[in-house]
């Protein structure tokens, strides 16, 4: 168990949180991923989550493990022609991950997402979460259009909200 990251954990306030997405921060995440959505036929679900609690930090349990739990929880996966994506930010890490459904991330790989991630991470590093959130949405945007572009019936599957956990 790393000691310095369950501490970071432990004493994360969630405020923080609320600071660096706001209501209005979320407003524009939410229309920013419903335009993105009119361009592909993916479906983006993006979730923040303030701090791991005890029992998660003690299992060890990365931002990467939390993503995929998250994105079962929500039911990134429930969608057509499984073209989910969530993308979850783990604040006490500083993390970003994508993980998308498996017809989304056969044609898309994983080091384009880890690409998208990275790009988010530098602007959250200098406190940029706002515009680190909208590129990020972007650029899944640009990668969604490119292999899976929107057909006449587009419905939305998944809520475009941003999720608090």
């Amino acid at each position: 168990m790393n000691v310095a990251r369950l501490l970071r954990h432990l004493v994360f306030p969630p405020w923080l949180v609320r600071r660096a997405f706001s209501r209005t921060v979320l407003d524009r995440i939410e229309a920013a991923v419903g335009e993105a959505e009119r361009s592909h036929s993916g479906e983006i679900r993006f979730a923040i989550e303030a701090a791991l609690d005890w029992p998660a930090l003690w299992r060890g349990q990365t931002s990467r493990d939390r993503a995929v739990d998250i994105f079962s929880r929500l039911r990134v996966w429930d969608t057509a022609d499984n073209t989910g994506v969530l993308v979850y930010v783990l604040m006490a890490d500083r993390a970003v991950e994508i993980v998308a459904d498996r017809g989304i991330h056969a044609k898309v790989g994983q080091a384009a997402w880890e690409a998208v991630c990275g790009e988010m991470e530098k602007a959250f590093q200098q406190g940029s979460f706002e515009s680190g959130a909208l590129q990020g949405i972007r650029a899944i945007a640009v990668l969604l259009t490119r292999n899976f572009p929107a057909t006449a019936a587009n419905p939305n599957e998944l809520p475009n909200r941003p999720v608090v956990l």
